[in-house]
């Protein structure tokens, strides 16, 4: 497993109780191209934004904390950087924790781009809970439990 990959990102949150079951650390991947309407963070979408990170800086920060349930990708798009997020997955599971990711795409265009993309099939194996589908403004609902609009899953 190789730690020393680079992955770009807006930020991240050691400690969350908003972004998936338990106490998880939200990694914010920086790059998204589809500018969803209403964004909760559009300030993610340039994909020469944020910083770039190893993987090993990650992980630290992740060991620092004994109570993590598991990490959630969020974004951005967590599949622009498929390799490197699939890595981080690798990482949680060998350490115990569980990985939640949110993803602009459906489960079945993800897997449609998975039969082309190794990247892309790593990536998916490595998800344990996958909330999917683009955020849509006028699907709004706050009452929702970790999504943002009515047609995500």
């Amino acid at each position: 497993m190789d730690l020393d990959k680079t992955i770009r990102l807006a930020d991240i949150v050691p400690e969350s109780v908003v972004d998936g079951k338990g106490i998880r650390m939200t990694v914010f991947a920086q790059g998204c191209r589809r500018a969803c309407k209403g964004c909760h963070n559009p300030e993610t979408w340039d994909v020469h934004g944020g910083k770039e990170y190893p993987l090993s800086f990650v992980t630290a920060l992740a060991e620092k904390n004994p109570l993590l349930d598991g990490l959630t990708f969020s974004g951005g798009e967590p599949f622009l950087q498929a390799d490197a997020f699939a890595t981080l997955g690798e990482w949680c599971h060998a350490k115990g924790l569980n990985v939640w990711c949110y993803s602009g795409y459906t489960l079945e265009a993800l897997k449609e781009e998975a039969k082309g993309s190794e990247a892309f099939g790593r990536l998916l194996a490595q998800i344990d809970v996958l909330v999917d589908g683009a955020f849509i403004e006028e699907q709004k609902d706050m009452t929702l439990w970790f999504r943002g609009s009515r047609n995500q899953r």
